[in-house]
């Protein structure tokens, strides 16, 4: 996902190009402003953490590109590694959030962390898929 930060800059085609050229295929994309309710059941993990409203707060706030990236088997493992650390202060340099971010929140992109949760996530943004 792009984040609206990452809409808001106009990073799409960057952050999409750098998927693609390495070697992953965007199957399914669409831009939308994220309701409260799907922002909720998306970071519901997040629910008792002390910085989840201001998450819901910030991924409702504007639109977001939501996608589905394939791959191989571990693709995401891929994106999340050319996405860099979450806390883009200690993302490496050649990643999305190491070149084109400096915040925490305000990181331009979201991947899963597991092949679970895509599968969860995918359900959520795109259930056609499913």
């Amino acid at each position: 996902m792009v984040k609206p930060d990452g809409v808001a800059r106009g990073l799409v085609g960057e952050i999409i190009a750098r998927l693609e050229r390495k070697q992953l295929r965007l199957v399914a994309a669409e831009l939308r402003t994220i309701d409260i309710a799907t922002a909720a059941r998306h970071y519901a993990e997040h629910h008792d953490k002390p910085y989840y409203d201001k998450l819901v707060e910030f991924m409702t706030q504007g639109p977001a590109l939501v996608t589905v990236v394939e791959g191989p088997e571990d693709t995401w493992q891929v994106v999340r590694g050319l996405m860099g650390a979450t806390n883009a202060k200690d993302a490496a340099p050649g990643t999305i959030r190491g070149d084109l971010s400096v915040g925490w929140r305000e990181n331009l992109v979201h991947g899963s962390d597991s092949a679970a949760s895509a599968s969860r996530e995918i359900e959520i943004f795109f259930p056609e898929l499913v």
